[in-house]
């Protein structure tokens, strides 16, 4: 199985792009190279010489294309749309630079307990693998918990999908138990304690600012920058009167907006909504992230690690900088991590690697 540092190590990563959204399961792994070497070959495609294709890897649907030149890389990453081969059911790719960036592959644990009263979990994991193959699913837990990984865009097809149905569902109970009211007046509560107890689960997944508003999903380190280092998210949600609910679910977040103002334009949420998802995406090609390690190390050498990094916090205003107990995270463009990384490694006596 192809890893990422098979690239990280070759120092070919100037001439190498991520291409995600390959069809899982349809062609045997050696054909599905050759379509894609023939795809970035095409000199439509803005492609050209094609060095070698890494495939598989351990993010299902993903290959790394290394070009023979850092030119082709470009000219294929400024080409907005991508296709496969019609053999392959014009399959649209996601084509992206390769780096240490935050987008590559992620974890999430999802609750499908919400779903028990209404469909066999296996069955809903089975539904769910065949919808979106390229996700790689953990055995389903009896709690109903479940994690999968894969890449981000996958993750938020996932998550977005459930809560449509969450939302579907929680609609046929309200109409249920509206029903249940007007038939059943002598005992209600007795006949409709199943329905209102499911109601109750699925209006945890599915928040009230979901079901009248818009729902985006974001990486969680996206999520965090945009919030912690950009006026853009807060000014904006000021500027155009919307309510925001995030839920931050690991690697995933997952924001719901609404109109909090009478007289609010409808669309605004919509609006804002497509305003967060540009920024985002423009952060996803800027940002990287660099992670210190404090799990196995000395108290001492912990406690120089978080003073260097609060330390270079203030001279790095465009660097976010994340204490957890394992580790701490940086995350800001390649040049202000490369230099607050420089500078951490500097102040506590060990050289860049």
């Amino acid at each position: 199985m192809a890893s990422v540092l098979n690239v990280k190590e070759s120092k070919d990563s100037e001439r190498t792009v991520i291409v995600a959204g390959l069809p899982v399961g349809l062609f045997i792994d050696q054909l599905l190279v050759i379509l894609v070497k023939k795809h970035f070959q095409d000199i439509k495609n803005e492609g050209g010489d094609v060095e070698d294709v890494i495939y598989p890897t351990r993010t299902k649907g993903v290959a790394y294309v290394i070009f023979k030149e850092k030119k082709v890389a470009e000219n294929v990453i400024r080409q907005k749309k991508h296709w496969l081969a019609r053999k392959a059911g014009h399959t649209e790719l996601t084509v992206s630079h390769f780096s240490d960036k935050i987008f590559s592959s992620v974890n999430a644990i999802l609750d499908l307990s919400v779903f028990g009263n209404e469909v066999t979990l296996e069955t809903l994991v089975k539904d769910l693998k065949k919808k979106i193959p390229t996700l790689s699913f953990s055995p389903l837990k009896p709690n109903g918990r479940i994690t999968v990984e894969g890449s981000f865009l996958a993750v938020k097809r996932l998550k977005e999908s459930l809560l449509v149905r969450a939302s579907s569902f929680l609609e046929k109970n309200r109409n249920f138990t509206s029903e249940g009211r007007k038939w059943n007046r002598r005992n209600p509560q007795k006949n409709l304690q199943r329905s209102n107890n499911y109601l109750v689960s699925v209006r945890t997944l599915v928040p009230e600012t979901a079901r009248n508003g818009e729902m985006l999903v974001l990486d969680t380190d996206i999520f965090l920058y945009l919030k912690h280092r950009c006026e853009f998210y807060e000014s904006t949600l000021k500027k155009f009167h919307i309510l925001s609910e995030e839920k931050i679910d690991g690697e995933i977040t997952t924001i719901y907006l609404k109109n909090f103002q009478v007289g609010s334009q409808p669309n605004n949420a919509k609006h804002v909504k497509e305003l967060i998802e540009e920024w985002s995406h423009a952060l996803h090609l800027e940002l990287r992230k660099e992670t210190f390690i404090l799990k196995g190390k000395e108290n001492r050498e912990k406690r120089m690690i978080k003073s260097a990094c609060e330390q270079l916090s203030s001279r790095y205003r465009g660097v976010l900088t994340s204490f957890y107990r394992t580790h701490i995270d940086i995350i800001g463009s390649s040049s202000d991590t490369y230099l607050f990384k420089k500078g951490v490694m500097k102040l506590i006596g060990q050289k860049v690697s």
